[in-house]
């Protein structure tokens, strides 16, 4: 997912399970990789005081990371009462259906094909379990199914791939796009401003104390990324490979698939808008 080792908005020590606000618990999935960090964040959302819990992000298909998500629950008092998914990529949502037959919980996604159960996710729902409140925020450009999530509460949003704790993330053209992703990054910076929120609840990587700084990182590394697009196309080098070989020279060759992605969107994003 990341294709910088920067590290914006203050991170919080080292990603490990367990508690990062008063209402949310990392279960860290043993999934670690170039793409996944140190592997899928699944966050365990409850009220002080519920015994009711919400899910976001099972994680891949591992039985023993699914059932450890159920273990800390039930250590905590909770039983498991929904699952959220956050977008499609199968970090974070191969396990939801068997999360599902563990549990007995829906799933609810913005995807129809990711859903298990009735319901899905809309712009500005309010979800509500155990007293715990969750406001549905759309994020696409990662994805064009990308999700976050803001928890009022603890003025905190978790963002899934959109903003990660270290690193950027990759625009997974072609479903993901842009201009979309530009603009959920400022929809986010909103939150920053007009709610109060100061704490990033990735879906990799460890957790950022200071979410308005994170996103302006973003939006100016986004920026000069564009500019560098630009200059190289100017140069002579036209196909996405040959702009990731020139811009993306000071990243790992095993991340250039992943940003031959993003490049392939933000030569996209250039043409519509007559810039090349």
């Amino acid at each position: 997912m990341t294709d910088a080792a920067a590290l914006p908005g203050r991170p919080r020590g080292l990603v490990t399970s367990g508690p990062a606000t008063e209402r949310a618990v990392n279960v860290l999935a043993p999934n670690p990789s170039a793409m996944t960090l140190d592997g899928t964040n699944t966050w365990l959302l409850s009220e002080p005081g519920s015994d009711l819990a919400v899910v976001v992000d099972p994680g891949p298909l591992d039985e023993g990371h699914l059932r450890h998500v159920i273990d800390t629950a039930e250590k905590l008092g909770k039983r498991i009462a929904l699952t959220l998914l956050t977008h499609g990529h199968p970090d974070h949502a191969e396990g939801a259906g068997r999360f599902a037959e563990l549990t007995g919980t829906a799933v609810r996604a913005l995807d129809p094909a990711l859903r298990l159960g009735d319901e899905g996710l809309g712009a500005g729902e309010v979800i509500t379990v155990g007293g715990l409140e969750l406001r549905v925020v759309p994020t696409p450009g990662h994805t064009s199914d990308s999700l976050s999530f803001h928890l009022p509460a603890d003025r905190a949003v978790l963002t899934g791939d959109t903003v990660l704790g270290r690193g950027t993330t990759m625009v997974a053209h072609p479903d993901g796009r842009l201009g979309d992703y530009l603009d959920s990054l400022r929809r986010l910076r909103s939150l920053t401003v007009d709610d109060g929120v100061h704490t990033v609840l990735p879906g990799h990587g460890p957790v950022l104390e200071d979410a308005q700084g994170a996103v302006d990182f973003y939006l100016a590394h986004r920026a000069s990324r564009l500019a560098q697009v630009e200059t190289a196309v100017e140069a002579g080098h036209r196909t996405a490979s040959e702009v990731v070989a020139h811009v993306y020279a000071d990243v790992h060759r095993s991340l250039w698939p992943a940003a031959e992605l993003s490049v392939r969107a933000q030569l996209e994003y250039l043409r519509e808008r007559g810039l090349i």
